[in-house]
């Protein structure tokens, strides 16, 4: 009996404890319940569980002029008018007399490109879509892959037909195709030139035609935009860079108008033209150990002093500029006061800018932020920036931005985390 008592004795303690034990978390448990079934605690967590993030507007990158640009007209080119942009910053190289209004024959098609490659990126426009030649488009003269009334060709040939080999009854197809009419997309054509910025551009038909156009004009300047906006979409690219192809299962071959395409090194496109009152023109990019630019020149005299001035000035750009970039990348957390977690994820964006190529190994990066951050804070927040230096000067900076959003501690997360510590049996 000693013995068994001695035995029972500890036992009957080690249940009592458990016992004990249960019935606290049991009062935990229903504590927790009552504050959660509390109006004030249920109306200040879904307040803050609901409130939107801040979300950082997408800044369109704007076009400039660099302040390492050569002056105006100091090259000289053959041409009426010209401008070299470097694609990715939008800052300006080059200009020559890049504002005057100009016709610009089949360059026109750049527009007529992208509110095509905007409807496939929209889905209504499919690559694969065949469409039926309407008789309008069938009597398109000038540069053609003479479709004929009731036709059905590809979205995909339609577009490679006006890339490659600059048809205009394919571009009228394509504009019927997205638009319905071809008056009402030469509207959305300069609603998108407004809205773009190109201040001195009319548009009065898709192709460039102008034997009866009365104000179909733009500028260099404004070519080189809507250039640089077709370009972002990258899918365009592979079209405008190939110099030959073909359509209708091979039996029509295509050539590519713009022959710096297969002569000159690291060309990509992106369209020419000409006309008896345009002269011959071309928007030319080309991209060379990371370093895009854009070469529009206009009014020049024969194709071949046109294609002599672009890659003048594409030669030109490359040797004496460089792009200087810093990428995206994550940075060391920092301290969160007032928060569910002690510190907080940080990153930076890229930054890129164009300048002389001996400057471009000069640039110098400086971090300012805080010592410490305060809870609550939204995903990807600005909270400080990376300033980029060349020689003392600040030539630019990169915005630094939370990698997470950061909740403030309250009782609620309090009691969360005391539930999630003692209610584990």
């Amino acid at each position: 009996m000693h013995i068994q008592g001695i035995i029972l004795i500890p036992f009957c303690e080690v249940m009592n404890m458990n016992v004990r034990i249960l019935l606290q978390k049991i009062a935990l448990l229903l504590l927790l319940l009552g504050l959660l079934l509390s109006p004030t605690v249920l109306f200040s967590s879904a307040e803050e569980s609901a409130a939107p993030s801040a979300q950082r507007e997408e800044e369109v990158g704007e076009v400039f002029r660099s302040p390492f640009a050569a002056e105006e007209g100091a090259l000289s080119l053959a041409c009426k008018s010209a401008i070299l942009m470097e694609a990715e910053t939008g800052a300006i190289l080059y200009t020559q007399n890049a504002d005057e209004a100009l016709p610009p024959a089949s360059v026109t098609k750049i527009m007529t490109l992208l509110l095509v490659m905007e409807a496939i990126d929209a889905g209504t426009l499919r690559m694969d879509t065949l469409l039926s030649v309407s008789a309008n488009a069938a009597s398109m003269g000038g540069s053609q892959v003479y479709l004929k009334e009731g036709e059905r060709m590809s979205v995909e040939d339609l577009l490679k037909s006006v890339v490659i080999a600059s048809a205009n009854d394919a571009a009228v197809a394509l504009a019927e195709a997205v638009a319905g009419s071809v008056p009402v997309f030469v509207e959305r054509m300069n609603q998108k030139a407004e809205r773009l910025g190109m201040t001195d551009t009319h548009f009065e038909n898709v192709t460039g035609l102008d034997d009866t156009a009365t104000n179909h004009l733009t500028s260099a300047r404004d070519i080189a935009v809507m250039s640089r906006a077709l370009i972002s979409h990258k899918e365009i690219l592979p079209y405008s860079s190939t110099w030959m192809d073909t359509i209708r299962n091979g039996e029509f071959g295509l050539t590519n108008t713009n022959r710096l395409v297969r002569f000159y090194p690291g060309c990509s496109g992106l369209k020419t033209g000409s006309t008896e009152k345009a002269g011959f023109c071309i928007s030319a990019t080309a991209e060379r150990d990371g370093l895009s630019l854009i070469c529009v020149i206009m009014g020049a005299e024969s194709r071949d002093v046109r294609n002599h001035a672009a890659t003048t000035l594409l030669d030109w750009g490359f040797a004496e500029y460089g792009l200087y970039t810093s990428e995206a990348e994550d940075l060391a957390p920092i301290a969160l006061k007032g928060g569910l977690s002690p510190s907080i994820a940080l990153k930076k964006d890229r930054f890129s800018i164009v300048l002389p190529k001996q400057l471009c190994g000069r640039v110098e990066m400086r971090v300012n932020l805080p010592d410490a951050l305060h809870a609550p804070l939204s995903a990807e927040e600005p909270i400080g920036c990376a300033e980029f230096l060349l020689e003392g000067k600040v030539i630019g900076n990169s915005p630094i931005v939370t990698g997470d959003k950061a909740l403030r501690i309250d009782l609620f997360s309090i009691l969360r985390k005391l539930a999630a510590k003692f209610l584990l049996i």
